[in-house]
């Protein structure tokens, strides 16, 4: 008998993936760590692993390279019944669509946590994050965040209300 999509958004035994969608700044890497220890799940980061096994974190290549390798070993765990967070950034619809229907065919709930932070607080942050001392960060730019806000697709609620779990928190700066 098959599930609805109400209750596989709240049975505790099926797995979930949780999709963070946010620009550079919005605090994607802060909420998906508290995710991963409040749900429990696996917590996917590119630019973690980028800068743990030494790849230059604007190389585009081998970041989509890593993205496909998270999503393969992302619907490994979800057929096992862990949990998985990947923190992605997701900026295009198509992006978000293909992994909320890859892990549905998997039989997961799928959650979408949406930060949605005005262009001036990312930059603030973005600049202090700048000066830090912090490993794995590449130094964005104020250019450089300029010409990325053009290119994300921020989800509408129609798109919202295709996942299983939006926390409203969520769509406000953490």
């Amino acid at each position: 008998m098959q599930r609805s999509l109400r209750s596989v958004a709240t049975d505790k035994n099926v797995p979930r993936l949780i999709l963070i969608c946010g620009l550079p700044g919005s605090g994607k890497t802060t909420l998906a760590k508290r995710l991963a220890a409040e749900t429990p799940a696996l917590r996917l980061c590119g630019d973690e692993w980028m800068d743990q096994i030494g790849i230059n974190l604007d190389d585009e290549d081998a970041r989509d390279r890593i993205e496909k390798l998270f999503w393969n070993l992302a619907q490994e765990l979800l057929r096992l019944g862990q949990n998985v967070i990947l923190e992605s950034g997701f900026w295009r619809r198509t992006d978000r669509d293909e992994k909320r229907l890859g892990a549905r065919a998997l039989g997961a709930a799928v959650d979408l946590f949406f930060l949605d932070v005005p262009f001036e607080q990312l930059w603030e942050r973005l600049a202090a994050r700048n000066t830090s001392d912090l490993g794995g960060v590449v130094p964005i730019t104020r250019a450089r965040l300029q010409g990325w806000a053009p290119l994300f697709q921020p989800p509408d609620q129609a798109e919202l209300e295709l996942f299983d779990h939006i926390d409203p928190r969520s769509t406000r700066p953490i």
